[in-house]
């Protein structure tokens, strides 16, 4: 029994050896993977470890490395282990042309082809750089910008009869929407724009430097429009509810004010524009670019040689699935149709004394 003992030690003494030969010939490093992924049929980007029926893009990229031979299979199972963060967590149905996500891998031979063979379509891994060690990708993160493509008829007002194919936005209303969006610049109280975050709640302040409405285009015979923002953080839904605002004041549902009470005390209900057209753009690192982008050692965390592949990405899978999925599940003209629903009028305060007068 002994000698058993014995000899199943001298094997998994000799496995282990293998292993670290292996590991040395391809030691560890810490990287940042520049991914873009289509969000449809996933469940955000964030792995839920232990429930397996909502499928998420880490799902199968973790999948992915672990095939590929960047990573051991138990580091799938404890993402600590190789020192996985996201930059961003990206909503369920939310798309991405530039998301990072630092992690320590084996840096094997044409590592990026190998991880992408085994990812679908429409996720690839776009570009890799080495980074320092301490690196971590949401902290590091200075701000994120997203776009939020939408058919430019949500902008219709809501007394006028529109058709939908037909709606194009005139230059009046361009103008109005993108003064009501650069109300958000700045930093201000964001408590009604998440759920969960009550008004002295110090993480419900975020800093907005930019946000406006591109030009509008036409696409499958609908016109569409992109609002780009850009911002420190965001909080969950925070975006989709900005636009959502805004897309109920220009169609005449609510007041212009309401944007401003919106950051005071009161709850104020805020619509939450749907998930399909947001897509995480890009984020910057402008800071560490500062501190190690010319250290002799590290590059800058800037993606100017990707940007073709990017764009090519967008035009593959995410503006088609976009605009098909509007054309099939008329997802935003749905949620038109719920705007009337909202009480933009009354505050919570206002309502409990209503409901105390019918009493």
């Amino acid at each position: 029994e002994e000698n058993g003992h014995q000899n199943k030690r001298l094997k998994s003494d000799a496995d282990e050896e293998d292993a670290e030969d292996q590991n040395k010939r391809s030691p560890k490093r810490k990287i940042v993977l520049l991914m873009a992924y289509s969000g449809k049929g996933y469940h955000g980007m964030q792995r839920n470890v232990g429930s397996s029926q909502f499928k998420t893009i880490e799902d199968d990229l973790v999948s992915a490395l672990v095939q590929s031979g960047c990573i051991p299979e138990n580091h799938g199972e404890d993402m600590k282990k190789m020192s996985f963060q996201r930059c961003a967590r990206t909503d369920k149905g939310v798309s991405a042309a530039g998301q990072i996500v630092s992690l320590k891998v084996r840096l094997i031979d044409d590592i990026l082809e190998k991880i992408n063979n085994h990812l679908p379509s429409h996720i690839r891994i776009l570009g890799l750089k080495r980074v320092t060690g301490g690196f971590n990708s949401k902290n590091k993160c200075d701000a994120r910008t997203y776009s939020y493509m939408l058919p430019t008829f949500a902008f219709a007002h809501k007394d006028h009869d529109v058709q939908e194919e037909v709606y194009r936005l005139d230059k009046e209303t361009l103008e109005k929407v993108n003064k009501l969006l650069a109300c958000y610049k700045g930093t201000h109280n964001f408590h009604n724009f998440t759920s969960q975050k009550g008004p002295r709640d110090p993480s419900a302040k975020r800093y907005i430097m930019e946000m406006y409405c591109g030009e509008p285009f036409v696409r499958e015979n609908i016109e569409f429009a992109v609002i780009k923002v850009k911002g420190q953080s965001f909080m969950m839904h925070q975006i989709r509810k900005m636009i959502g605002l805004v897309i109920a004041i220009v169609k005449g549902y609510a007041a212009e004010s309401i944007i401003e009470r919106s950051w005071g005390e009161e709850k104020v209900d805020v619509p939450k524009a749907p998930g399909l057209g947001l897509v995480l753009e890009r984020v910057h690192f402008e800071k560490y670019n500062r501190r190690f982008g010319n250290d002799g050692l590290h590059e800058p965390l800037e993606w100017t040689e990707e940007e073709e592949k990017i764009a090519v990405f967008k035009e593959q899978y995410i503006y088609p699935t976009i605009i098909n999925t509007e054309r099939e599940e008329k997802s935003m003209a749905n949620w038109l149709n719920t705007l009337s629903i909202h009480d933009f009028n009354s505050s919570a305060v206002g309502m409990q004394a209503n409901n105390k007068n019918s009493k």
